[in-house]
C-alpha cells in the first residue's frame, strides 16, 4: 500500500487501522527499503559514478544502522545528490493526520491539538497521505541562519491570546519539525553560528525541541543529513564538538579517480541550452564530440586538482568539467551555424574559449590577471599533451613530418570551416590516414577536429613549431625559420 505509485484511497483513521497499517520510523523505512533492494540486487543509488567501491559501502552501512549522516567533501563531489537520493528509499506514501503541520502519524499523534481531534472524532478522524518527494527538506547553512529558521519561534500573537509558553500551539515550527517523518538536509554545516549548532543537540539526541529556554517534548522522527567541507569541519574548529558526536556516521566523498569516471558524469550532467529550445530542430547542427576532446576536458580538471598554482583548499569541482564541456560545444555550434555546416564538432582551437570559463570556476594562487591566464593555458596544454600521448605513438607520425620538412605550413583556426581542412589533407595525405584512427573521416567536421588534435600534439611533443597570428595558428617544421 505505502509503496504504490497511486495515492491510497483510505481517508479515515478507522479505515487505516483496518488496512493493517503499522507505523515505521523514518530510519526503519529507509533500512527496510535498502535491505529489500540489496536482497534483489537492485541499484540503490543512480547517477553516482566512481563511488561503488568507496563511498557507497559506507553509505549502506549508515542507512542499515539508522545513523544520522554527515557527508565530508570538497565542492562538486555529489554530496547534495547523495543526500537527495536517499529520499528515494522512503516509502512512496505515508499517512498523516489531515492538516498536520508536522506530518503526524495518525496512530502516534504528537501535538495536543491532534490528540484532541482524535479523541473527539475517533475512527472518523480524517487522514491524508504524503508522497516521499514531499518528505525532504533542505537548508543551506549561512552565518545569518537563526533558530526560528530551523526549529521555530514563539508566535507573540498566540501568546497574547492567553496561551501558555509550555503549549506547543504557540510555536511557528521551523524546517526541522516540519521535516518530521522525513529527511532534513543541512548543507555546509560549519557555516552555522555556534549558538545555532547548540540548538541542534536535542534534535539529534533527545529528538525534542527547545525554544527560548523552555522545552517542548515532541519526539520528532527525522533523519538528519549534513554536508561539510573537510577543511572547515576538521581543521578550523567550526563545528562544536558535542554536535560532531551526535552524528552516527561520517562518509568522505572524493573527486573522480579516473578520466573515464569524470567523463561519465559530464555526459550525464551537461546541459546544452540550445537543444532545449523548441523549433531549433530545423537548423541546429548535429553535435558530435570526439572521445579525445571529452577526455581533454576531463584532464583539465584532473591536472588542475594537482597543480600547485591552483588553490586546492577551495577544490576543483566536477562542475568545471561540465561547464567546460558546455562551453566547448557552444563554440562548435557557433562555428557550424556561421559556416552553415551540418555537424558541430569541437576542435583544439575551441579550447581558447575555455580560458574565461575556467577562471570563473577555480581559485589560483596568483593575483595578476595576465599570470592567471598563462597558468590556465598551461593546464590546457598539459591536458592536450596527456591525452595525445594516450592516442598517438611517436612512431606513427614520421610520415606526417616529412611534408613539413619540405617547407609546407598548415593554418588552423576556430573560425575556419571544416572544408578548409580538405586542403591540408591534400598536402599531407598521411594526416587523413592517422585521423582514421580517431574519428569518422567521412565527416569533414570530425576530420578537421582530428587534424587539429594531431598537429597540436606534434607541437606539444616538440615535433612542430606553432605560431599564433591574428587568431589563426600556423604549424611549420622546427627545421625551417618562421615566415615573416
Amino acid at each position: 500500500m505505502e509503496n504504490s505509485k497511486e495515492k491510497p484511497k483510505i481517508t479515515t483513521l478507522g479505515a487505516l487501522k483496518q488496512s493493517g497499517y503499522r507505523p515505521l520510523s523514518v530510519k526503519q523505512e529507509i533500512a527496510k527499503n535498502t535491505a529489500e533492494k540489496l536482497k534483489h540486487r537492485q541499484a540503490i543509488f543512480t547517477g553516482l559514478f566512481g563511488y561503488d567501491d568507496t563511498v557507497v559501502p559506507q553509505l549502506l552501512n549508515a542507512l542499515l544502522a539508522g545513523h544520522d549522516l554527515i557527508l565530508l567533501g570538497e565542492r562538486g563531489q555529489a554530496k547534495t545528490r547523495i543526500a537527495r537520493s536517499i529520499a528515494d528509499l522512503l516509502d512512496e506514501w505515508v499517512p498523516i493526520i489531515e492538516g498536520s503541520e508536522i506530518n503526524e502519524d495518525p496512530l502516534k499523534p504528537l501535538l495536543k491539538k491532534s490528540k484532541e481531534i482524535i479523541k473527539q472524532m475517533g475512527d472518523e478522524t480524517p487522514i491524508d497521505w504524503v508522497n516521499k518527494k514531499d518528505r525532504l527538506n533542505e537548508k543551506l547553512a549561512t552565518p545569518d541562519t537563526v533558530v526560528s529558521d530551523l526549529i521555530g519561534d514563539v508566535d507573540p500573537i498566540k501568546v497574547a491570546e492567553g496561551r501558555y509558553l509550555s503549549d506547543e500551539s504557540v510555536i511557528n515550527f521551523g524546517l526541522i519539525p516540519r521535516s518530521n517523518r522525513g529527511i532534513f538536509i543541512i548543507n555546509e554545516l560549519p557555516d552555522l553560528a555556534e549558538r545555532i549548532q547548540v540548538g541542534l543537540f536535542n534534535i539529534l539526541e533527545e529528538r525534542d525541541i527547545q525554544i527560548r529556554n523552555f522545552v517542548i517534548r515532541l519526539p520528532l522522527d527525522v533523519f538528519v543529513i549534513a554536508s561539510a567541507n573537510p577543511e572547515d569541519y576538521t581543521n578550523r574548529g567550526r563545528i562544536v564538538t558535542p554536535l560532531k558526536d551526535r552524528f552516527g556516521a561520517q562518509v568522505r566523498t572524493h573527486y573522480p579517480q579516473s578520466i573515464q569516471t569524470e567523463a561519465q558524469i559530464v555526459l550525464q550532467e551537461a546541459n546544452i541550452a540550445s537543444l532545449q529550445i523548441p523549433g531549433n530542430e530545423n537548423y541546429l547542427p548535429k553535435i558530435e564530440v570526439p572521445k579525445f576532446m571529452l577526455e581533454i576536458i576531463c584532464s583539465i580538471s584532473s591536472i588542475a586538482r594537482m597543480s600547485p598554482q591552483v588553490n586546492q583548499r577551495s577544490g576543483v569541482s566536477v562542475r568545471l568539467s561540465i561547464n567546460n564541456y558546455e562551453t566547448l560545444v557552444a563554440s562548435a555550434i557557433k562555428r557550424a551555424l556561421i559556416t552553415n555546416e551540418l555537424s558541430a564538432v569541437p576542435r583544439i582551437s575551441d579550447l581558447d574559449s575555455l580560458i574565461d570559463s575556467i577562471a570563473a570556476k577555480i581559485e589560483l594562487d596568483t593575483f595578476e590577471e595576465e599570470g592567471s591566464e598563462e597558468v590556465i593555458a598551461s593546464i590546457i596544454r598539459a591536458a592536450v599533451s596527456t591525452v595525445y600521448k594516450n592516442y598517438i605513438s611517436p612512431d606513427e607520425v614520421g610520415a606526417i613530418l616529412g611534408p613539413f620538412e619540405t617547407g609546407i605550413t598548415v593554418e588552423t583556426g576556430s573560425d575556419l570551416s571544416s572544408l578548409s581542412y580538405q586542403e591540408i589533407v591534400q598536402q599531407i595525405p598521411e594526416l587523413k590516414t592517422l585521423a582514421h584512427k580517431l574519428v569518422d573521416i567521412t565527416d569533414s567536421a570530425q576530420l578537421a577536429s582530428a587534424i587539429e588534435f594531431i598537429l597540436e600534439g606534434l607541437h606539444l611533443s616538440k615535433r612542430l613549431n606553432k605560431d599564433a597570428i591574428y587568431g589563426r595558428f600556423i604549424f611549420r617544421s622546427k627545421q625551417r625559420p618562421k615566415q615573416v
